[in-house]
């Protein structure tokens, strides 16, 4: 009997769906994608029931929630503790969490990624062998695959979102990776679709969500200053 496949982090899922599984290069900004990710760490840990959000009410606007830690034991993920741990020493609020856990957690979310034999390091070299460029590619393209299917039965209706994958819809939409995701729908009835399943999610996960968006626009916005 085959062993069932173990599933991946929400972290882990959305960096492979923000790269190209031939090349490796990320489909969004860098910066954009750890966004993306410490978004994905947080909402791993609501999910867990490890952390909590003040409730989005008139008097808060949304992204300014504090994050409170609920249950604070080390869960044997690197990434996970480390958040646990900024979460603990400071309350932060959602928006300012964000963007303090992120810089570089694209590095540390890709070593994790090869340390686990996800990802497979490769040298190339151009230009007669005098420009050397690291290049990380799938080890087995299943595991993006695996995600992107269950993205795609949740856009045709064919299965009921799971927290995780409901999570991940809303993450991939507001990060635009929908046309990454090699589905035959119009990008844009999709991208709606995405945003429609994460709107049934919980609340604090709505928000965290909704503080990604407003980061990414926030980097957006100071690239034209």
């Amino acid at each position: 009997m085959t062993a069932p496949i173990p599933r991946l982090s929400l972290r882990d899922d959305l960096f492979l769906l923000g790269h190209d599984d031939d090349t490796g290069h990320p489909h969004v900004h860098r910066q954009a994608l750890a966004l993306g990710l410490a978004g994905a760490v947080l909402i791993d840990l609501y999910l867990a029931g490890r952390v909590t959000l003040d409730p989005n009410d008139d008097t808060r606007a949304a992204g300014h929630q504090r994050v409170h830690p609920h249950v604070d034991r080390p869960v044997g993920d690197l990434i996970a503790d480390a958040a646990t741990v900024t979460i603990r020493n400071a309350h932060p609020l959602l928006r300012a969490w964000l963007r303090g856990f992120s810089p570089d957690l694209y590095e540390r979310t890709r070593a994790g990624l090869v340390a686990g034999g996800i990802l497979r390091q490769y040298t190339r070299r151009r230009l007669g062998g005098l420009i050397r460029a690291d290049v990380y590619l799938p080890a087995d393209s299943k595991w993006a695959v695996i995600a992107r299917s269950r993205l795609r039965y949740l856009a045709a209706g064919h299965e009921q979102p799971d927290n995780h994958t409901a999570a991940l819809a809303g993450l991939v939409a507001s990060l635009g990776l929908t046309h990454h995701l090699y589905l035959d729908d119009d990008t844009a009835i999709l991208a709606a679709r995405l945003k429609a399943i994460a709107a049934q999610h919980y609340q604090p996960v709505r928000d965290i969500t909704a503080a990604v968006d407003a980061a990414v626009g926030d980097l957006a916005t100071a690239a034209y200053r």
